[in-house]
């Protein structure tokens, strides 16, 4: 017996509505398929998305009126899910590509702060001796100096993993398909 199945099955997200254009925001003037989600609507779907297992494929199943229903609104649907997610994947790419930049000038600025910071110290060192005075002037320096690099380890350590678990989720989003089921 094996660990693992061939094929998760998929899990499911479930909204209920009474018509299509009750997902989408009232404000947006493009038409229906090319609309935001409403902020409600997406709150929810990607609520949901975070609570299941990360490596679940998942499934949008839209609840409305049999009426409302027809494989038309069901692709209109798809591809608005798709189209919707899959830019907020890009948009959370180029917000992950713009922290990766800002961690390198920071760390460009962190690494010279570091390099004069023991410059500095070893130049008051060398003109002051080993005096109380000179030995805190120049572990002051050397503190400020790892002080000045810290932000750039915490991007590159830290900051950038929720960003592309964001990106991520929406990229699996953007992925799932839509079914539609009458009430």
């Amino acid at each position: 017996m094996t660990g693992r199945s061939a094929a998760a099955a998929p899990r499911s997200i479930e909204l209920s509505v009474e018509q299509a254009a009750h997902l989408f925001d009232t404000l947006d003037p493009f038409p229906v398929p090319a609309r935001d989600l409403a902020r409600n609507v997406d709150e929810f779907v990607v609520g949901w998305a975070r609570e299941l297992p990360p490596a679940a494929p998942l499934r949008l199943v839209v609840h409305m009126p049999a009426a409302a229903c027809s494989p038309g609104e069901r692709e209109m649907l798809q591809s608005a899910f798709a189209r919707y997610y899959a830019e907020r994947a890009e948009m959370a790419g180029m917000d992950l590509k713009e922290l990766f930049r800002i961690g390198r000038r920071s760390l460009a600025i962190g690494l010279g702060a570091l390099v004069a910071a023991i410059a500095g110290g070893q130049l008051i060192a060398a003109l002051a001796g080993q005096g109380f005075v000179a030995r805190v002037a120049t572990e002051g320096l050397f503190i400020l100096g790892w002080v000045a690099n810290w932000r750039p380890v915490e991007i590159f350590l830290y900051d950038w993993w929720p960003i592309a678990q964001r990106r991520r989720l929406f990229r699996r989003l953007a992925a799932a398909p839509v079914e539609l089921r009458p009430v």
